[in-house]
């Protein structure tokens, strides 16, 4: 008798638990349907790639060509160079910008008090939740050489004496935009960490506490430690984006003295490929970018896990 009700219980237990919960399942329909119409049912247009397609004969009457896009593309000297300028972007996004994020939530964690603390929560998280195209028009009133307001307050310090081309020469604009990319994300970034910091047991900074350890012993011996595992996660996360690029963010920074570092594959993707009609290299180019990306994704992982972390996967 016991097993035969063991059945209905569990029934009526989950009609119970859903009529408590419908609101929460609810609302998880709609980044779920989000994700199935964004992701997944854009799979069937990646054959774009190997085919000749026309939007005007559609799938059925454009031909297949098979790898005959990519070895237009990877012979393109102007792919060439927007891919090398991609990496070397991205790389240098990563090795200037990973830490910062970390740096930030160790700093916050430290406030006591708490009022000042949200305060400066809500300020540094504010550039995240703005346009590239709102940063872009500041900075470049911000940094013009003579009329810029950086530049003025630097003249009159007497730190320089004539005004620094911060957007308007490649290597001064390099060093710009990878700085304007940190300050953006900066913020949000150090929402995950905090977060992790905050599951980490007080017994531990007690223990640290009785053994004599300062505020510095405890941030190295204790709380970085313990969150090794998302700095392991959010690494492997980022080496996955090292081949893709931000169209609006460098639209809004491009103007013709910096084409040279601002030429990344999503300008490519565009000039070549969306604005020209051309949809099969657009295809290409964006498989290729997401193919590299998982492959970088699954290494990193692989090479986390032979290093003792739990890794991504």
């Amino acid at each position: 008798m016991r097993i035969r009700s063991a059945g209905p219980r569990r029934r009526g237990a989950l009609k119970s638990y859903f009529q408590s919960n419908w609101q929460l399942y609810l609302m998880l329909l709609v980044p779920v349907a989000f994700v199935i119409i964004f992701k997944y049912a854009a799979y069937p247009g990646l054959r774009i790639a190997f085919m000749n397609y026309k939007p005007a004969k559609g799938y059925a009457g454009s031909p297949w060509v098979g790898f005959e896009t990519f070895q237009k593309v990877f012979k393109d000297k102007d792919f060439l160079r927007a891919l090398k300028n991609s990496l070397a972007f991205n790389f240098l996004d990563l090795i200037v910008g990973f830490p910062v994020p970390i740096i930030l939530a160790l700093l916050l964690n430290e406030l006591r008090f708490q009022r000042y603390k949200k305060l400066s929560q809500t300020i540094l998280y504010l550039p995240h939740f703005l346009s590239w195209v709102i940063i872009a028009s500041v900075a470049l009133n911000l940094f013009k050489p003579e009329t810029g307001l950086v530049n003025i307050l630097l003249r009159n310090t007497g730190a320089i004496k004539q005004g620094i081309p911060f957007l308007t020469e490649k290597w001064h604009w390099a060093v710009t935009y990878l700085l304007i990319g940190v300050w953006q994300n900066m913020g949000w970034g150090s929402i995950i960490y905090l977060a992790a910091i905050t599951g980490i047991s007080m017994d531990l900074y007690e223990a640290a506490t009785i053994d004599g350890a300062g505020r510095l012993r405890k941030i190295w011996n204790v709380t970085i430690p313990c969150i090794r595992g998302t700095m392991v996660t959010l690494l492997i996360m980022n080496l996955g984006r090292v081949m893709g690029s931000n169209f609006e963010r460098l639209d809004s920074f491009g103007n013709v003295q910096v084409k040279d570092f601002q030429y990344q594959l999503a300008i490519y993707i565009y000039e070549k490929g969306l604005s020209g009609g051309n949809f099969s290299r657009a295809t290409a180019v964006g498989l290729f970018q997401s193919l590299v990306g998982l492959i970088l994704v699954l290494s990193s992982d692989r090479v986390s896990k032979a290093l003792g972390e739990d890794g991504l996967l």
